[in-house]
């Protein structure tokens, strides 16, 4: 999808919701990263990431766009936009808007494979997430030579 079909699609939401124009710009912004979408007070501009629709599909993004939209409406009318204000809160369950975007990032970092070493004599096991020098380091139980065994992923 392009700027300019964003910017239609925008327009349109606003006068079939908000029976209200949207007379300013609208671009897709890659560099959000945590954040569906963007309203910019100074130029009131709206940007939205391309994650949304890529992730979550067409209708996740158009409640990112009514979301962004009622900060726009609300600003320019000079009323609370934020979103501690009640009259944010009101015009977006009348617009049945989203208050969150569904997740864009997987917030928790896929844990680093392990590796396992092995002492030659006693047999204990030592679980590492980080390589070791096998011929630096001796059991701390029997003092006998570690092996590597595998890396699990």
């Amino acid at each position: 999808m392009s700027d300019n079909e964003l910017q239609k699609i925008i327009e349109q939401i606003s006068i079939e919701q908000f029976g209200k124009l949207f007379s300013h710009n609208a671009r897709f912004n890659a560099r959000l990263r945590t954040t569906g979408g963007r309203y910019k007070l100074g130029s009131h501009d709206i940007e939205v990431n391309p994650l949304v629709l890529e992730l979550h599909g067409l209708s996740e993004m158009i409640g990112v766009i009514k979301h962004e939209l009622c900060h726009y409406h609300l600003h320019i009318e000079g009323k609370g936009y934020q979103h501690r204000d009640e009259d944010f809160k009101n015009l977006l369950k009348s617009t049945s808007s989203p208050r969150y975007c569904k997740a864009l990032a997987e917030r928790n970092k896929k844990k680093s494979a392990t590796i396992h070493y092995k002492c030659k004599v006693c047999g204990l096991d030592y679980m590492r997430r980080r390589k070791m020098d096998v011929r630096k380091y001796k059991c701390g139980k029997c003092a006998g030579s570690i092996q590597e065994m595998t890396i699990n992923s």
